[in-house]
């Protein structure tokens, strides 16, 4: 018989496993905005190599002001490593400005006003809203978890946008922050692209493994 997972024992499983799963990046949690910064910075690079960065970087620039003040290219020479940092220079130095002259220096807790900073899309809001704010507004979409939702049969999208609606009408709201985290790292750990480890993962007898 084919195998079917249900999203209640997709939950509980995941939870058992990951309880007390959290974001992996580095920040200090008296500049919240180093959270988004950091974030933005995790664009097709590593948790690993950001937090390799982000000392440095919140070192030099310590506060919002500097991140206007000084010239974009030590904010680039600093975050070079991280991969794409032109751009992600560009919305750092323009997002930090946005937050001064907007915001009063504070990191909304809005989609609205947080998808309207540079360089934030849904993603990084929903991971904003969460790890700063407690607040399940949406559901994180980054590699892993769209891989995942795939291949356990909770979507048959492709977006990151359309997997994002179809988690949240299955997976139950006040759990959606956490279950992103321990999705990451599921995928890390056994759903990994291209060659899962299934035999060895805590769901390989219920998951369909669709499309593999």
């Amino acid at each position: 018989m084919p195998k079917n997972i249900t999203a209640s024992d997709f939950t509980r499983r995941l939870g058992d496993h990951y309880p007390d799963e959290q974001c992996h990046l580095d920040y200090d949690k008296d500049r919240p905005w180093t959270l988004l910064f950091a974030v933005i910075l995790s664009a097709q690079c590593t948790d690993k190599r950001v937090n390799m960065v982000t000392p440095t970087l919140f070192s030099e620039f310590p506060d919002l002001g500097a991140y206007v003040a000084k010239p974009i290219e030590t904010l680039e020479s600093t975050i070079h490593s991280t991969g794409f940092y032109r751009n992600k220079a560009r919305s750092i130095h323009k997002c930090a400005g946005q937050l001064l002259l907007k915001h009063n220096g504070v990191v909304p807790d809005t989609m609205e006003a947080l998808t309207d900073l540079a360089g934030v899309g849904r993603k990084t809001a929903n991971v904003i809203l969460w790890n700063l704010f407690r607040k399940n507004i949406g559901f994180v979409v980054d590699t892993h978890v769209g891989r995942i939702a795939q291949r356990v049969g909770l979507s048959r999208q492709k977006t990151p946008v359309a997997i994002e609606k179809d988690l949240m009408k299955k997976l139950p709201q006040n759990k959606w922050g956490l279950l992103s985290h321990q999705l990451v790292q599921f995928g890390r750990d056994f759903c990994k692209a291209p060659r899962p480890k299934c035999e060895a993962c805590f769901l390989n007898d219920i998951c369909p493994k669709k499309g593999l």
